[in-house]
């Protein structure tokens, strides 16, 4: 018998729920831990167009619902992660680094409905008037992935973007994006809104600049930009329509430490009302 030839699965983009091939066509090889080669999809301009288009529309509906319901949702996503573990481990080889993984998600979803109580609250005034401040999502946030942590660093930038009320644009990690592609597979099965993440593989460099130059995106998180002169760039055309911009690191992230509520309050805009209260 003649030998077989080996059918290389091509792994798709995640936009609005649904699981697109590239428009361009282009995909990319990746290798597994187990030294198996497939295929990614090689996200385009375009592709990074219509996944902010998907955020934009799933936005309304998410900042709209619940802390309390974001919570269980995303305690939903945790639960199925747990139910795939093996399977993360088998892409990661970091048994420690799923758990904590879907420890994370935990995590978040139990700030859900905590956020606004330690970031906002009523403010002393002179005058018979109630003066409330209260944090509210920025809009779609478009995120480099850390290419150095797949699955904990994805989900640790992710997590508190969403939890609070916005959508994001994620480019994966690009030479490891076999996490972030199950993630998604993970997502679009939970209760998820879709929409409210979109998971873009592929090369940051050629995708990052239209999202940090798109003018229907909200904040950018440079995280995972690698290379100081290109998230100087990105950082520069964020400039254009105000963009909140949360710059990378200069020193390596332990991504096992206590996260803290900073990534969630970096995306968050502060609404004050004063009202009267009357005789």
């Amino acid at each position: 018998m003649p030998e077989r030839l080996a059918v290389r699965k091509t792994y798709k983009l995640f936009i609005g729920g649904a699981f697109p091939r590239s428009e361009s066509g282009r995909s990319y090889p990746v290798s597994s831990p187990s030294g198996e080669t497939v295929n990614a999809s090689l996200a385009s301009r375009k592709d990074a167009r219509d996944a902010v288009r998907a955020a934009r529309s799933a936005f309304p509906k998410w900042a709209g619902a619940t802390a309390y319901n974001r919570g269980q949702i995303l305690y939903r996503i945790a639960e199925m992660i747990e139910g795939r573990r093996e399977q993360f481990i088998a892409e990661t080889r970091d048994a420690a680094g799923v758990d904590a993984a879907i420890d994370r998600w935990v995590w978040y979803a139990g700030w859900a409905d905590k956020i606004a109580q330690v970031h906002g609250g009523a403010n002393p005034v002179a005058g018979p008037y109630f003066n409330l401040s209260a944090p509210e999502p920025t809009g779609v946030v478009a995120v480099v992935a850390p290419p150095d942590s797949p699955l904990l660093g994805l989900v640790s930038v992710v997590a508190p973007a969403i939890v609070t009320g916005n959508t994001v644009v994620v480019l994966a990690a690009e030479d490891h994006p076999l996490p972030a592609i199950t993630l998604a597979e993970v997502l679009a099965t939970s209760d998820l809104p879709a929409g409210v993440v979109n998971i873009l593989t592929g090369r940051p460099a050629e995708t990052a600049p239209w999202l940090a130059a798109h003018m229907d995106v909200n904040g950018l998180d440079l995280t995972g930009a690698t290379d100081p002169e290109l998230a100087t760039a990105w950082e520069r055309d964020a400039a254009e329509n105000l963009k909140r911009v949360l710059r990378p690191s200069p020193d390596a992230i332990d991504w096992s430490a206590d996260p803290g509520t900073g990534r969630m309050t970096t995306f968050l805009e502060t609404k004050t009302v004063w009202h009267p209260k009357g005789v």
